[in-house]
């Protein structure tokens, strides 16, 4: 199968390239391995100190590169923009499986507000803040602005998770994070274009044409993909995470094809995906999930390769100043600016305005002008990686502290089920297992109580390793796993009365209208 490939790598030492041996390929497998599981290991840091894991991989890159005990020479920005162009993909879709639309559906107009007119406030703000502050040539600032104005719902949850906030914040960071990251690519690629920048009525057209193209191909892809893998029994379960994954890229590459937003139409489709109560969907969620993880690790690395520590010292300066601007002026007008009309109190749109944490996007779009080969380019992705970690070790572990000080922290959340639904093609029918985690208003709820539609029953529960068929006075406790068999016409009903109890107890009003699930 390798016949004809004709792979070859530098060597260092000798300043000369070389074929790749298998030997080589070996050595690269254990590093990597190594690697991986190094990183692995940095999460329960991260979870620990509260700061996002970016910094902890992007440490790990920087000890494997250049100045480091690694000492490994990277320079290649164009690759490293291509895994990043990946990397990102699966990160969106993972964000997009992930995103309740019961929480995000209130947030859109807030959300859209942010992610268009808050980006053109932040990209004018922090773009003239870099040039009269630090002497930016006008492009040079413009790309910076660009590069910055795009937030990370993966470095803001990774140290909110443990605060439980209120729907409307989390829905407009998570959907102000997925929806900004397609008209600033297309901000920075028109920057760091070669010739003139175009007028801005012309750029705000192309804005609004690939981001339509790309909304309606995400869209359109996330419903055929979802009423395929509901209609259509797989062979094993083990290839519907598979199948889930292969739809959410798809999106992106006729997104990308139709000359539209593949960001916006992986996010948008995997968004749908992710609401659409597919089969074996925990099982989905955590392939995903793990992908994700692998992504961001191997994205976060290979950045920290790219960047040449030694070089930094004379960019730190521009890099703190344009910080500020960007964190204190850009986006706080931002959000004060786009959110009022929306009646946000300020409690929260003071929180949004500090939670505007930058990560991965950022750096990855500041080598789009180094592949261009606009002047000035390396200084600006030595200023763009500065940026984004010295401000997320100051915004990182205060954003729990601003939360409590502000009194966001909302407890009432009674814990959600997890079901997984398993298609009995032949039968007509659907298998659905749960477990009742902590929290579950579930707990002490009779099996009659359930009150489940009519062709809903349970069938088996299994509680500490022993399992037993149910009475209807059965009373349910925290920990149990129910297996529940409905027919087609009602799987839905069922799962949406289950929910409603796991979250508003057996006073749920029939078929979760007053459960929780609105």
């Amino acid at each position: 199968m390798l016949e004809g490939v004709h792979a070859r790598v530098p060597h260092v030492s000798q300043g000369r390239e070389r074929p790749l041996t298998v030997h080589d390929l070996n050595q690269l497998l254990l590093v990597s391995s190594l690697v991986l599981l190094v990183a692995v290991a940095a999460v329960r840091v991260s979870s620990r100190s509260g700061l996002p894991s970016l910094l902890v991989y992007l440490g790990i890159g920087m000890a494997m590169g250049q100045d480091g005990i690694g000492d490994i020479h990277f320079d290649n920005a164009e690759l490293t923009q291509v895994i990043g162009y990946a990397a990102l993909v699966v990160i969106l879709a993972e964000g997009g499986l992930g995103t309740k639309w019961k929480e995000i559906r209130p947030a859109l107009p807030a959300a859209s507000a942010l992610a268009l007119a808050g980006v053109a406030v932040s990209v004018g703000v922090t773009a003239a803040g870099a040039h009269y502050l630090t002497g930016l040539e006008w492009r040079q600032a413009l790309i910076v602005g660009a590069v910055v104005s795009s937030t990370d719902a993966a470095a803001v949850f990774s140290v909110l998770r443990r605060i439980p906030l209120p729907a409307r914040v989390t829905g407009t960071l998570e959907a102000e994070s997925g929806f900004n990251d397609a008209p600033v690519v297309i901000l920075v690629v028109a920057f760091s274009t070669a010739g003139p920048i175009e007028n801005w009525y012309t750029l705000l057209g192309k804005i609004s044409l690939q981001l339509a193209i790309g909304a309606a191909i995400g869209l359109a892809v996330g419903w055929l993909g979802s009423w395929a893998l509901r209609h259509v029994a797989l062979p094993a379960s083990g290839l519907y995470p598979i199948a889930v994954m292969a739809i959410a890229v798809s999106a992106y590459a006729l997104g990308a094809i139709a000359e539209g937003s593949g960001f916006l139409a992986v996010y948008l489709a995997s968004m749908v995906m992710g609401n659409a109560r597919l089969p074996h969907w925990p099982a989905t969620r955590g392939f995903a999930d793990g992908l994700g993880w692998i992504a961001q690790i191997g994205m976060f690395v290979l950045l920290g390769l790219l960047v040449t520590p030694h070089e930094l010292g004379a960019d730190i300066l521009a890099g703190l100043v344009i910080g500020l601007v960007l964190t204190v002026v850009a986006r706080p007008l931002s959000v004060f600016l786009c959110l009022p009309p929306f009646r946000v109190p300020w409690r929260e749109q003071a929180l949004m305005s500090w939670a505007g944490l930058r990560g991965a996007v950022p750096i990855i779009l500041a080598t789009i002008p180094m592949v261009n080969g606009v002047e000035g380019s390396r200084r600006i992705f030595n200023i763009v990686f500065v940026l984004v970690v010295v401000y997320t070790l100051i915004q990182g572990p205060t954003l729990p502290w601003l939360a409590r000080k502000l009194r966001l922290g909302d407890s009432s959340g009674a814990a959600d089920l997890g079901i997984e639904s398993a298609p009995l093609e032949r039968l007509r029918g659907h298998l659905l297992s749960l477990a009742i985690p902590e929290g579950s208003r579930m707990h002490g709820v009779e099996v009659a109580e359930l009150r489940l539609p009519a062709g809903a029953a349970v069938t088996l529960v299994v509680r500490e390793g022993t399992s037993f068929v149910p009475l209807p006075t059965t009373v349910l406790r925290r920990g149990d796993e129910l297996l529940v068999v409905t027919t087609d016409p009602t799987r839905e009903a069922a799962e949406r009365r289950l929910r409603a109890v796991g979250r508003g107890g057996k006073l749920a009003g029939w078929l979760g209208t007053n459960g929780g699930e609105t």
